[in-house]
């Protein structure tokens, strides 16, 4: 049997590659959007911890920024993973069940990346707020805005226009890690490739063509990004 032509993997036909190829993609995005918006909420109460927060909030935000920083992400995916399911095991056991227990990979994996990118959201989305003029804030309080008025109306609003483009870059980098998630068994794009790679001894092939479509999904979230930027930036003079 013949090796399946560069088109072969790309098609959507029965021969071809394209829909596990499509199938793992979508797999990667939905794993990094979990994971960037777990690490958003966490980022948030992070950031607030560290800006308005007491000594102990404060203590508590950044060990959890230095030490996630510190740790590499897949350590972190197999902590997640393997202490899961010791968890599960554990529970499963009192119910009666024998033998390894796995922890869903997905969850494992969103939770993770989540974790690791919230560090990095922490300091983007403090960082925004510190860019917020105190005046801006001054003249909210002076109109008699209330604190959840003041949040929802000035605080959130400028922060994000600070924050969007330390959030872009935070989501290239949750988009690359949402790679390592294939370690606990999830069949995204990375370990679709690899399956392809493996059935044909094409390696080189698949891998491309991976690349690509991570290549693409990354151009097209950053042109979603920059227009972002744009809408939250209208009325603002650009220097």
């Amino acid at each position: 049997m013949n090796p399946p032509s560069f088109l072969d993997i790309l098609s959507f036909g029965p021969d071809g590659w394209g829909q596990m190829l499509a199938t793992g993609a979508l797999m990667t995005i939905l794993i990094a959007l979990a994971g960037f918006a777990i690490g958003g909420i966490i980022g948030t109460f992070g950031a607030w911890a560290k800006v308005s927060g007491g000594p102990v909030l404060r203590v508590m935000a950044e060990t959890y920024t230095t030490v996630l920083r510190g740790i590499p992400d897949l350590l972190v995916i197999y902590l997640f993973y393997f202490g899961g399911s010791a968890v599960v095991s554990a529970i499963g056991h009192l119910f009666g069940a024998e033998g390894f227990v796995s922890f869903p990979g997905f969850i494992a994996g969103a939770l993770a990346v989540g974790v690791t990118s919230g560090a990095q959201q922490t300091e983007v989305f403090r960082g925004a707020f510190r860019a917020v003029h105190p005046g801006e804030l001054e003249a909210a309080t002076a109109c008699g805005m209330g604190r959840a008025l003041k949040f929802r109306r000035i605080i959130a609003p400028l922060t994000l226009r600070h924050a969007l483009p330390g959030l872009g870059n935070v989501w290239q980098v949750v988009l690359k890690e949402s790679a390592l998630v294939s370690v606990t068994g999830v069949v995204e794009l990375l370990h679709q490739a690899q399956t392809g790679a493996g059935s044909t001894g094409l390696p080189f092939d698949f891998y491309l063509v991976a690349a690509l479509i991570y290549l693409a999904i990354s151009t097209l979230s950053g042109l979603l990004l920059h227009a972002s930027e744009r809408r939250f930036s209208r009325g603002v003079r650009r220097s």
